[in-house]
């Protein structure tokens, strides 16, 4: 989350530097984001009698004037798997989605994969929530001098894909592309490669966006 929107603004200033920018998952204003995700999650839990869940998003509402409290954040990874909103949409646990596969890494040595999870304990949802939550690209950054891709899941409410879709419709560059999909959540790449793929090979590289959503 964090990365994009920092991201986007370093191609924003530094176009010379990227061949194009491609945003998955592009949070846009993310406090606004978890407002929406906090009304569906409660919303939901209560049609599915989850009575536990509605009590703890209850006593910790979301708002825009008063941000995300600690309550909330308590809750929220757990809350969004668990409904398929989260990393990935078939995601239903952490522990089995994340935290296992993470120790098959190969790349990483034993205290790398410690120290991943340790860090994500010690910093919550991230080390910069505070700075990244209130930041709206829609009202700062929406002039590019290099292509611009987005590749949105329809199921990410991490980072909202209305929000996205709304966000890049402000976006004024050379070239554009926005890409719907149908089975992701906030981690497409990973949740439809195939797809991915042939964007990069016949649209990013050659500097089309022919399959991009009409």
């Amino acid at each position: 989350m964090a990365s994009a929107l920092f991201g986007i603004r370093v191609a924003a200033q530094h176009p010379e530097l990227y061949y194009a920018y491609i945003g998955e998952a592009q949070s846009t204003y993310q406090l606004k984001s978890e407002k929406l995700v906090y009304d569906y999650m409660l919303q939901e839990f209560r049609v599915g009698g989850d009575t536990e869940m509605v009590q703890k998003l209850e006593d910790a509402p979301v708002t825009i004037e008063n941000g995300t409290p600690d309550g909330y954040l308590a809750v929220r990874d757990v809350a969004m798997h668990r409904l398929g909103i989260g990393t990935t949409h078939d995601m239903k646990s952490i522990v089995t989605g994340l935290f296992l596969p993470s120790l098959t890494f190969r790349e990483y040595t034993a205290m790398e994969k410690m120290n991943l999870w340790r860090g994500k304990v010690r910093n919550g949802v991230s080390a910069i929530w505070d700075t990244s939550l209130y930041m709206d690209l829609s009202q700062q950054v929406t002039e590019f001098d290099l292509p611009i891709y987005f590749l949105e899941g329809v199921y990410d409410y991490t980072c909202n894909y209305s929000l996205a879709k709304d966000y890049f419709g402000k976006i004024k560059a050379p070239l554009k592309g926005f890409y719907t999909f149908e089975q992701s959540a906030h981690s497409p790449i990973f949740e439809e490669p195939d797809k991915t793929l042939k964007i990069l090979r016949e649209d990013v590289l050659p500097g089309e966006n022919n399959l991009a959503d009409r």
